[in-house]
């Protein structure tokens, strides 16, 4: 019997729903990862949940951490990490994979395990491998636990570039030129496979961007402007990812769109531009978080462009069976044109990140917000659906 079905006990219809934040994790966004959570944490509203914050190490511990969101913020051009906020350096977090019990037990070497409590939700705020990839999400499908955010395939799909854009082709959803360089390829024909990178930017012209194929925040990725470069920038993507994918430049304006899960199905935000940011190549990982770059909300676009951005959002949302949210980065090219870059199903979600931006524009505070991926994740059954 799943969880949800469970009768429950006087105690359980009166005590407030608790809500584990889980956040860090073992991916090279572990950092923006707890700034995350830290917003989350402050917004959730303390009246209506009880919070269990658990945070992840950058080797997998789960572990217990106070509810002091104010140390989960960056701090001189640092982020933070779980090891510091850990209550302690050795003890760990367990939830039960018995989908009849949602216990959290907390346990330490030598000691007799302490059981903390059933947990109702999960809010996730791991960006990356390992959290944003669907493995997390299989593992709370296997505790019965609901969460907040896209299930399994959807999770999967949205981490990794190239099956994302296989998905949207198959849709009929516009995609920009790209090519994939598989691990295998890359280390049994490296020259044959840099062969058809140096092709690929023949036919599309330099520059190409090189990024990891499953990771986020802009972390791992360079701009190349000639053929010296591309070593360098491969060497940098496989340090966060063995395959990787190879982009060519679209010229144009970048246009980013949100999407949430409401009642009577997904609706998209006013949209937002990225506007040039001249003291960086690109939106990258510094330019987002560290030098708060900030975007142009609702982007300055006719109200039939707005439509348009807006549909292509919903239709990528619903391509990639998503649920909860999803932000999702369009070019807008010069000839009028969106083409979809990539969807984030757990985008950033810190105060200056532009999902929350863009839904308070559109009339959904940062606290409306929150509360209304809790409640939808409440009332969302695990397993097939």
């Amino acid at each position: 019997m799943s969880s949800e079905n469970l009768p429950q006990s006087p105690e359980q219809q009166l005590r407030k729903p608790r809500v584990a934040v889980v956040f860090g994790g073992r991916s090279s966004e572990h950092g923006i990862s707890i700034v995350t959570a830290g917003a989350v944490l402050n917004a959730i509203d303390r009246t209506k949940y009880d919070v269990l914050p658990i945070g992840i190490t950058t080797d997998g511990r789960w572990a217990l951490t106070a509810d002091e969101p104010e140390r989960m913020a960056i701090t001189d051009r640092k982020v933070p990490d779980v090891a510091q906020l850990a209550e302690s350096s050795e003890g760990s977090v367990v939830l039960s994979v018995d989908p009849g019990s949602r216990e959290v037990v907390y346990s330490e070497p030598g000691s007799v395990p302490k059981a903390l409590g059933e947990v109702d939700v999960v809010f996730p705020v791991l960006h990356g491998p390992y959290g944003e990839d669907g493995t997390l999400q299989g593992l709370l499908e296997l505790s019965g636990v609901p969460y907040v955010g896209a299930g399994v395939l959807a999770s999967a799909v949205g981490q990794d570039k190239e099956y994302m854009k296989r998905v949207f082709t198959s849709f009929g959803l516009p995609v920009g030129p790209y090519v994939v360089v598989r691990p295998r390829e890359w280390d049994n024909d490296r020259l044959s496979a840099r062969k058809r990178i140096v092709d690929f930017a023949g036919e599309h012209g330099w520059p190409l961007f090189v990024k990891p194929a499953r990771a986020g925040s802009s972390i791992g990725i360079t701009k190349v402007d000639d053929v010296s470069g591309l070593d360098e920038a491969i060497e940098e993507a496989r340090r966060h990812d063995p395959k990787f994918l190879v982009e060519s430049l679209l010229r144009g304006r970048e246009i980013e769109c949100g999407v949430l899960e409401f009642e009577d199905g997904p609706r998209a935000s006013v949209p937002a531009e990225i506007p040039p940011v001249t003291s960086h190549d690109f939106y990258d990982f510094e330019a987002k978080y560290i030098d708060s770059a900030s975007g142009i909300v609702p982007a300055p676009l006719t109200e039939e462009q707005t439509a348009e951005v807006q549909r292509l959002a919903i239709d990528a949302f619903e391509a990639a069976s998503c649920e909860g949210l999803v932000r999702a980065d369009f070019f807008l090219t010069e000839d009028g044109t969106f083409v979809i870059n990539e969807i984030n199903t757990l985008p950033g979600f810190t105060p200056i990140s532009m999902y929350p931006r863009m839904w308070q524009e559109s009339g959904v505070s940062y606290q409306e917000l929150v509360d209304r991926l809790i409640q939808a994740a409440l009332t969302r059954p695990t397993g097939l659906r």
